[in-house]
């Protein structure tokens, strides 16, 4: 009977399914003619589920994960003790099309695995005590993996990094590391991170900047050979800001940069100088948005920063405000869509990952509730969720009751999530 259990976990998915059900422990009990003890301890602290339990309440709490622990053929048990053995022969075994098997009566793992740890084990080291390094390679790798640049660039700032803008003055085509006066690395970000930058582009202008530095964007222009597309590319990007002041004024002396009439050449020509217009520089607002636009991030505050007391006069919480609030607590809050998931494996649940000024918040989004309100689910970039806050192990997230779209209120900022389904 000891050996035929499953999970001592799955006391967790049990309480969430039902919650799900809405139905009381004696409702349960009649439904599967299951007695206390079969289900819960006296002293709350049962440790272990017989199989035919297991499949009884998934039958009656209509939860496909419980059915799938009950079906299992795999069985689970504490490690009680682990001996070294000292000197053996090993062997390095690998089961072709597999990437688990059986060795006496044990699930073994292909050793290629130790391959993935080395990876691991190097890639912690390096955002331990490299992080810029470690961020610069990464953007350098970019598109890769689940994290997009913000998130990368946010991270390592986060972590002490000074991050360093797109300069047409010292940007090379790779984000590259700089020497602070106090001797730690800065990391500079590169024109690749340009929307619409060509490459040939960006290389004429490095190219160009190696001979002799840049005294103006018309110089800039004529010297690189960049057409229309590269320098309005630029001027979105901010990339102009050492030679030009600002994005208006930036704009405006591309726009001068093109090929001039036959009246402008004769009074260049005679010494007339146009002058500069006075444009007021961008809003806070208006540099976020074209950050993003252009970048896909932005160096100066958070999106929802701006957007904080709004927020908090729906009362809606920060990531930040969530970590501090009691397990089980029933919980509003609202972040900048970064991630969707939703693995075969997880029975039709939705994981979403949020994000605002303070942190991340992970949301999750049951088949029942993201059924009943797809169209929030799927297409906001800014979302509301309403649920229930749960802290397990020194991980946070959010049981989703309620989701809202509240995309509107990003205005003209551009956002992308990376979803994989």
């Amino acid at each position: 009977m000891s050996r035929d259990i499953v999970p001592a976990e799955v006391c967790v998915t049990i309480r969430h399914a039902r919650d799900r059900a809405g139905l009381s422990w004696a409702e349960i009990r009649r439904v599967t003619g299951l007695n206390t003890r079969e289900i819960v301890s006296p002293t709350k602290s049962k440790i272990g589920f017989r199989r035919f339990v297991i499949g009884r309440l998934a039958v009656a709490l209509r939860s496909r994960e419980l059915h799938r622990l009950a079906d299992s053929d795999v069985y689970w048990d504490k490690v009680v003790a682990i001996e070294k053995l000292g000197q053996q022969a090993t062997y390095d075994l690998q089961i072709e099309g597999d990437h688990s098997f059986l060795a006496n009566n044990l699930v073994v793992h292909n050793s290629h695995a130790l391959s993935f740890a080395l990876l691991v084990y190097d890639s912690a080291w390096l955002k331990c005590y490299e992080p810029a390094a470690f961020t610069c390679a990464l953007l350098n790798s970019q598109p890769m993996g689940f994290y997009a640049p913000a998130q990368l660039v946010r991270d390592a700032r986060a972590h002490g990094v000074e991050v360093r803008p797109v300069d047409v003055c010292v940007s090379l085509w790779d984000s590259t590391l700089e020497r602070r006066a106090d001797g730690e690395p800065a990391l500079r970000l590169g024109l690749r991170l340009v929307k619409s930058l060509s490459q040939a582009g960006a290389t004429r202008l490095v190219a160009a900047r190696a001979l002799r530095p840049f005294a103006s964007v018309p110089e800039l222009a004529a010297r690189a050979g960049l057409d229309r597309r590269d320098l309005e590319a630029l001027a979105a990007a901010g990339a102009f800001a050492g030679l030009s002041g600002n994005r208006h004024l930036a704009f405006w002396e591309v726009a001068g940069s093109e090929r001039p009439l036959p009246l402008a050449a004769a009074e260049s020509a005679a010494g007339v100088a146009e002058g500069r217009p006075l444009l007021a520089a961008p809003s806070e607002g208006e540099e976020i948005c074209a950050d993003y636009a252009s970048l896909g991030l932005t160096l100066g505050r958070h999106p929802l920063a701006l957007l904080r007391d709004t927020l908090r006069a729906d009362s809606l919480m920060c990531a930040s405000e969530l970590s501090r609030a009691a397990n089980g607590a029933t919980v509003r809050t609202a972040g900048i869509v970064l991630m969707r998931q939703r693995p075969a494996t997880a029975s039709g649940v939705t994981f979403v990952t949020l994000e605002d000024e303070s942190g991340q918040v992970n949301i999750i989004v049951w088949e029942r509730v993201g059924s009943a309100q797809r169209r929030a689910l799927i297409e906001s970039r800014l979302l509301e969720v309403h649920g229930e806050l749960q802290h397990q192990d020194g991980v946070m997230h959010v049981i989703a009751r309620r989701l809202i779209d509240r995309t509107a209120l990003l205005g003209q900022l551009t956002t992308r999530s990376r979803d994989f389904h």
